[in-house]
């Protein structure tokens, strides 16, 4: 097992109209700026019930984070950080609200150009940003207990990542009944999305890390069980409760300790969200199988092990129950209607790969993987794959 250090501060608050105690998670004299995405939870109850937890505090208003959290629009709301004096975020919203919350806390004590801070990777350390909290409304990126964010810049046509120990909320409640009233459709994303957080921390090589193994393991079998019943009619709470932990224990740090870690097919899949504005979870499950066969050597232990413990494959040869691992992921992405294949997204692809080795060049990025190995010519291989 490698070295490690885990610190996770966030405080989980979780269950049923648990909303509530926001009222004294937050100091009453926060001067506070609210942040939410397009205006489902106008809908869902979710804003009259965060309104009502904070009826005796101070609340500013921004609303319209789109998904995949564009930096022009989050420069809007750090004008408003800025005027108002704000000194408190609470972002209510999923992944996207609270990636660009996390970026805007980082950005507002940043003496420079807000973009450097993800051009030049600058981590954010404890005592640097503003504190926030989180309201969760759709479950799949773990945000809401990690310290890391993504941001887009359509004008520049990037897709950039940072994070660092001062940027883990102080508080997150994760109320399962927000599962109900979110499309069917962001649910397989959300779905798709945990479970290639927990493959980019398990499938890469084997290790004497049993126990982190047991619990990706465990993680991708609970996600696979409870995918058709969060994703039918009607509404069951426990299975959303499940999935709902699942997808914040897939990236809450504490899986990848002691154990290497990929990241690739992210890098890859970015670059897609990028080009097409293909949801990112959709990229990730055009991008892994691919991935995987073209990194078969390397992988093909875990991958065997993926199919014994997480399929129950148990007959064949370790190349044979590898390839059968990597089918029945194909499958479980179809089953839950996400299709795997960049041209079921677009007809506009024949120059994709040669664009992503570019961005790959122009980054420097000339080794990533758990060997450091991957190229920018072995990523325009894996993308030409996912044609």
């Amino acid at each position: 097992m490698l070295n490690f250090e885990l610190k996770n501060p966030t405080k989980i608050i979780f269950g049923k109209g648990e909303i509530a105690k926001l009222t004294n998670e937050i100091p009453t004299d926060a001067k506070i700026l609210m942040l939410y995405g397009g205006g489902s939870i106008m809908k869902n109850g979710v804003y009259h019930q965060v309104k009502e937890a904070l009826k005796q505090h101070q609340v500013e208003e921004f609303g319209g984070i789109p998904a995949n959290p564009e930096y022009e629009v989050l420069m809007d709301a750090l004008k408003v950080i800025k005027e108002k004096n704000i000194n408190y975020l609470l972002a209510v919203g999923g992944g996207s609200v609270i990636d660009g919350t996390k970026f805007l806390v980082a950005a507002a004590n940043y003496n420079g150009e807000p973009w450097d801070i993800l051009k030049q990777q600058i981590r954010t350390y404890e005592g640097d940003a503003l504190p926030f909290a989180t309201v969760l409304t759709l479950p799949a990126t773990g945000s809401e207990m990690n310290s890391g964010y993504v941001i887009s810049r359509r004008a520049t046509g990037e897709k950039l990542s940072s994070g660092g120990p001062g940027l883990f909320p102080l508080v997150s409640i994760l109320d399962p009944e927000v599962i109900r009233t979110i499309p069917k459709h962001q649910i397989a994303n959300g779905i798709a999305d945990a479970y290639t957080h927990v493959l980019e921390q398990y499938m890469t090589y084997k290790t004497a890390a049993t126990l982190q193994d047991r619990f990706s393991e465990s993680i991708l079998q609970t996600l696979q069980e409870v995918a058709p019943k969060v994703l039918a009619e009607n509404f069951d709470y426990d299975s959303a409760a499940n999935f709902m932990w699942c997808c914040t224990m897939a990236l809450n740090g504490l899986i990848a300790k002691g154990v290497p870690t990929d990241w690739a097919v992210h890098s890859m899949g970015h670059e897609l969200t990028a080009q097409y504005g293909i949801d990112h979870a959709r990229t990730l499950a055009i991008i892994a199988p691919s991935h995987y066969r073209y990194y078969f050597e390397n992988k093909k232990e875990k991958l065997a092990q993926y199919a014994e413990r997480v399929w129950n494959i148990c007959e064949g040869s370790t190349e044979e129950k590898a390839i059968k691992g990597i089918e029945q992921l194909e499958q479980f992405f179809h089953n839950i209607g996400i299709k795997t294949k960049l041209s079921d997204y677009t007809e506009e692809y024949s120059e994709t790969a040669e664009k992503v080795q570019k961005a790959f060049e122009e980054r420097n990025w000339l080794g990533i993987g758990e060997h450091k190995a991957l190229t920018p010519q072995d990523a325009f291989k894996i993308v030409e794959m996912s044609y």
